[in-house]
């Protein structure tokens, strides 16, 4: 099969994702029933639509969200979907040759190649794998899928670093997602930054906040500086959720800084599993 009869057939499992009145990316048919894979930082407020590689389009809800992980579950009614054939269970080796399907900048079911240059955690981004390649992303492309040669999708295309390096969560992140329950969910969308003296450390910087979700309910606001939680300071983006997962859904307090000003504040968030934001 060519790469040309394999992105076609990738196009028609590739949705756009359309997030209110803004936010836009891709995502991926991942079983005909109605599950669409997409990030969670696509899905971040509003309405939900997905239109189809056929020009129609339909409502989605978000079923699920992995903030940690910046992967979203979401469900529509659309007929006639047709699935990607997902390979997450085959070894990713170094140097393959790999294929993105996405929307960005405005094109739509675009078409890009490379190879895989890496396996493996990325400095700044938490303790998780990613799968490291040369394919040039732009915006729009997040949440499409990444597929091999042959079109088994193996990941979900989520992010570029520094030197042009495309990254995407591997399909096995997706399967976990799928069959495990829903994590615990604040209902911010946040990136790690360096904090300097008198809390030296990092700290995570919230950029939005979901309209009901507990963040909301504690009054966090964009902006603010999540520096720990339970009394326990952050040293990475994951210590977040896992205190979140830990609480087991008990009240946990939330250390954060305002404003630019030294003085901790503190509040108190009831968590709930699987928010919707």
């Amino acid at each position: 099969m060519g790469i040309g009869e394999v992105g076609e057939r990738l196009r028609r499992s590739t949705v756009h994702v359309r997030s209110g009145q803004s936010g836009s990316g891709s995502g991926v048919i991942w079983e005909a029933s109605g599950t669409i894979v997409t990030n969670a930082h696509v899905v971040r407020s509003g309405d939900l639509t997905v239109e189809l590689w056929d020009g129609r389009t339909a409502r989605a809800r978000l079923d699920r969200r992995d903030t940690r992980r910046d992967l979203a579950i979401l469900r529509t009614e659309a007929s006639r979907l047709e699935p990607a054939f997902s390979g997450d269970s085959r070894p990713i080796r170094v140097g393959e040759v790999v294929i993105a399907v996405g929307n960005p900048l405005g094109f739509t079911g675009a078409l890009s190649t490379g190879v895989v240059h890496g396996i493996g955690a990325v400095h700044g981004m938490g303790s998780h794998e990613f799968i490291q390649t040369t394919v040039r992303l732009a915006p729009g492309n997040s949440g499409g899928p990444l597929a091999d040669a042959e079109g088994n999708v193996i990941g979900i295309n989520t992010a570029i670093v520094p030197g042009g390096l495309g990254l995407a969560i591997p399909a096995t992140a997706v399967r976990r997602l799928l069959t495990i329950n829903p994590p615990m969910e604040l209902g911010v969308t946040i990136r790690p930054v360096r904090i300097p003296q008198p809390h030296n450390g990092i700290a995570l910087l919230v950029l939005a906040v979901a309209a009901g979700s507990p963040a909301e309910y504690a009054s966090l606001r964009p902006g603010d500086l999540l520096i720990g939680a339970g009394g326990q300071r952050f040293a990475s983006v994951d210590d977040l959720q896992e205190s979140l997962d830990n609480g087991s859904g008990r009240p946990l307090k939330i250390q954060f800084l305002r404003g630019g000003h030294p003085r901790q504040r503190e509040a108190t968030v009831r968590l709930i599993r699987g928010v919707a934001a």
